[in-house]
């Protein structure tokens, strides 16, 4: 992956995100380093929330304080009444959810590993043959 952060600022990235979850009492906060599974992202943040409106404020509350410090978000997923809303900023995605939807989406068991991805992939179907016509 091409680094779209130094080192000191993804930690100050890191730093601030986690303070702002912290400010507003998520729960379970976690952080994995993705950056040898995927050239989209270093970082992945997953926090719950305790409903959808606590997942709400969160979001809102990091995507403020993000832009606020440098960090511009190049997008945002989930509605006002979403379990599940994420923050994109480039380097680190940061993912609100409610328990519910954590434990059914199993971000963590994902992207463990690049085997959990693997499975993932699509295999491409077979060429027909030259003979063949589709009827």
């Amino acid at each position: 992956m091409i680094k779209t952060m130094t080192n000191e600022r993804l930690e100050a990235c890191l730093a601030l995100i986690q303070t702002s979850l912290e400010d507003l009492k998520a729960k379970n906060i976690t952080v994995l380093n993705v950056e040898d599974l995927t050239d989209v992202m270093e970082r992945i943040v997953i926090a719950d929330g305790t409903s959808k409106r606590h997942v709400r404020a969160m979001a809102d509350s990091v995507g403020a304080e993000a832009k606020q410090a440098g960090f511009m978000p190049l997008g945002r997923e989930g509605g006002n009444d979403s379990d599940w809303t994420l923050i994109d900023l480039g380097a680190v995605v940061v993912h609100m959810m409610t328990p519910q939807a954590r434990e059914f989406y199993d971000l963590e068991g994902l992207w463990s590993s690049s085997e959990s991805l693997a499975e993932l992939v699509a295999t491409p179907r077979e060429k027909k043959t030259a003979g063949r016509r589709n009827k």
